[in-house]
């Protein structure tokens, strides 16, 4: 069963020991609201944590997923000395990869040490919950409607099954906030996320499959395709999306943002 959702920003800057304190200070409401997220996950005793992360190999036509056992990773490439090991839930991994193939959807599997879009997210949700599992997954370069579907069929497998299981997606939105942003300042950076948010916080879907595609691009987000996956994946269930935090101090769109499910 699905019992948690979030969307989850995935800035290392917010580590301890790759950020700063005055870096910590500027990002304290994404840190807060993810550490609230964090109380609320421990409540529910997941079994298997999903993480979707747009920093996860890719495949232009195919959507991948983990099959490294354990999955591992570190950010050795922030100059941190801080290694992960996971569990992952083959089971789980494999019986979405079965309904990809009896629904002709393209799914495949790769072996891979995890990347920082779900370690980030993980460092925070995942470290005081024991024997905890792990499906790692990516996204792909197919339409927004091709992955709504597939989280439409990976949520009908999660509903179903025995297990506690909670669904991340590790999102930021428009690198383009300020002028030190990662892609450069533009306006269309700010109007991309509020119009995003807006639409998450009314529930419209359709809306968010057909924003326009030049503010798409214009704002260089990363994490849409992770958002509309999830959005597919608690399409089944009724739930109501609750924004906890917003900001972009370091010139990158941050929402922390809960599906709360009835």
């Amino acid at each position: 069963m699905i019992t948690f959702s979030a969307i989850v920003p995935h800035p290392p800057i917010i580590i301890p020991g790759i950020g700063r304190k005055d870096d910590l200070w500027k990002a304290q409401r994404t840190i807060a609201a993810i550490k609230k997220l964090k109380v609320e996950l421990k409540d529910v005793h997941p079994d298997t944590i999903l993480v979707v992360s747009p920093h996860a190999p890719t495949d232009y036509n195919s959507f991948l997923i983990n099959s490294s056992n354990p999955i591992e990773g570190n950010f050795f490439n922030f100059n941190l000395d801080m290694e992960f090991s996971f569990e992952n839930d083959i089971e789980l991994a494999k019986e979405i990869s079965r309904e990809g193939v009896r629904k002709n959807v393209a799914v495949r599997f790769f072996d891979n040490s995890i990347d920082h879009g779900a370690l980030v997210p993980l460092f925070y949700l995942a470290q005081e919950i024991k024997k905890i599992k792990i499906v790692h997954l990516s996204f792909s370069s197919l339409n927004y409607r091709s992955h709504l579907n597939y989280g439409k069929l990976i949520g009908k497998i999660c509903a179903k099954s025995p297990k506690k299981i909670a669904l991340i997606a590790s999102a930021d939105l428009s690198h383009r906030l300020t002028v030190n942003a990662p892609k450069g300042f533009s306006p269309i950076g700010k109007e991309f996320d509020q119009q995003l948010i807006n639409l998450l916080n009314k529930g419209d879907v359709d809306e968010i499959l057909n924003m326009d595609k030049d503010l798409i691009s214009g704002a260089k987000e990363c994490g849409l395709r992770s958002i509309i996956m999830l959005l597919g994946m608690v399409d089944g269930t009724k739930y109501k999306f609750k924004e906890l935090s917003y900001e972009g101090p370091f010139g990158v769109g941050h929402l922390v943002g809960e599906f709360v499910i009835n």
